[in-house]
């Protein structure tokens, strides 16, 4: 045993010892200003947000923080143009799909009664007219043919990769559920022109050509590499007939120009601006907006963002709607991107903005999204009353990866409508944070 003993301390000496026998050359001491910054992005995110969302969200920032740390959950955004039928295999597996599935009892009622007993006018009529802040319900009509599949609440069970069909489409797109509310916000119709100003890497696009009602899409965006990706996107769950020239253009146009190139064209517009992605700089080191390289990138994003959001109103045709949407909670990139916005569309442009509400919205997906408190939208307008805005923002998932679209478990959006002669723009309010635990 003593034996055995002193051969065990030999061995640990000699494995102590071996960095002397390796040559000079090959020894290598660890560089921490090179390899390990003191500070990385992905804390200086969460210092940043921990200074200012805990003003802004108060007593709900530490559930928020929570959510915003917890590990992604994505959905399934069904694709119609695949042969295969999968909804019925994912709804087997536990999911089912949010946008069929709504929330009846949490929606507002439609018959509500006075005090003495009348029945007040329906909320269905109440929604089509302007409320007592000047602000307009909006009118939803949800396209049935926009399909995504969700776990429940607690279960982070992961959608298995789609495989192709017998054509080589791909049966489902993974991506953040709430990446599709902006595309239900955007109310396409039959035969709408679209414009998707930021439309990489493409989920918001392929959810759109979802709803089989569109004339012709144009999907830009700046960066000539994300374009390359919307097209190997949509090369994999969209039929080449679909893809012609007649219904669909893709192009690589610095957004922030498009007035300059089309004016007074499309029925709707999703501008899906680039942000500081909360999750995303939370969760990953790489190309996070908090590396101190891209400080002077950060501090410009509300001044591209309001050029990105001026460019998609010229863009709306007269009667057309818009769709401002991020993935941050920050009120300068979503409330005062919306009111510059607003403002200078009508002294520089001559554009009449109407805030629409998007309360029916926040109602329909309570089951499946947590909607922050309203937000209050500060616009005057010399013929308008001061609108109030909502901002939406649910949890659980953006885009990072080949065929995972996450947009950081946040959505803040607003949409507006440019109205007939005064080109106005319709903004529903945008949508609160929602957070899926």
């Amino acid at each position: 045993m003593m034996a055995l003993l002193m051969d065990t301390r030999l061995l640990m000496r000699k494995l102590k010892d071996l960095r002397s026998l390796t040559p000079r050359r090959n020894r290598v001491k660890e560089k921490w200003a090179a390899t390990r910054p003191k500070y990385p992005p992905t804390t200086l995110a969460l210092q940043h947000f921990d200074a200012t969302y805990s003003i802004q969200l108060g007593q709900l920032w530490p559930s928020v923080r929570v959510a915003l740390l917890s590990e992604k959950k994505y959905g399934a955004l069904l694709n119609n143009f695949s042969y295969d039928d999968v909804l019925a295999d994912l709804q087997a597996q536990g999911s089912r799909d949010f946008i069929s599935d709504t929330d009846t009892q949490a929606q507002p009622c439609l018959e509500h009664k006075s005090a003495d007993g009348v029945e007040e006018e329906s909320s269905v009529d109440a929604v089509k007219k302007s409320d007592l802040s000047g602000q307009q319900l909006s009118p939803l009509q949800l396209s049935l043919n926009i399909k995504c599949a969700v776990f429940p609440r607690g279960d982070i069970t992961r959608f298995k990769s789609a495989r192709p069909d017998m054509f080589g489409l791909l049966s489902y797109y993974l991506m953040d559920a709430a990446s599709v509310l902006p595309c239900l916000a955007l109310d396409v119709q039959e035969g709408h022109s679209v414009l998707d100003l930021c439309a990489a890497p493409g989920g918001k696009t392929l959810a759109l050509l979802q709803t089989q009602a569109i004339r012709f899409l144009c999907a830009n965006d700046a960066s000539v590499s994300r374009t390359l990706r919307l097209r190997r996107v949509l090369h994999s769950y969209v039929p080449k007939e679909v893809l012609t020239a007649e219904k669909l253009r893709i192009t690589s146009f610095d957004g922030t120009k498009w007035g300059e190139i089309e004016r007074n064209t499309f029925d709707r517009v999703l501008v899906d601006v680039p942000c500081t992605a909360d999750r995303h700089s939370l969760m990953e080191d790489d190309n996070n907006i908090f590396s101190k390289s891209r400080t002077g990138e950060r501090r410009g994003l509300p001044q591209v963002q309001l050029e990105l959001l001026l460019a998609g109103i010229e863009a709306a045709c007269p009667g057309g709607e818009i769709v401002y949407s991020t993935c941050t909670l920050s009120q300068i990139q979503n409330l005062r991107v919306v009111e510059q916005a607003i403002c200078l569309a009508g002294e520089n442009h001559g554009i009449r903005l109407e805030v629409v509400n998007l309360q029916p919205l926040t109602h329909m997906f309570k089951k499946t999204f947590h909607f922050a408190p309203d937000l209050e939208l500060d616009v005057t307008f010399s013929s308008m009353s001061r609108g109030t805005g909502r901002i939406i923002g649910p949890s659980g998932s953006r885009e990072d990866e080949e065929e995972e679209e996450d947009d950081g478990g946040i959505w803040t959006s607003g949409r507006m409508v440019v109205e007939a002669g005064a080109s106005s723009f319709s903004l529903p309010p945008s949508p609160d944070a929602s957070f899926c635990f």
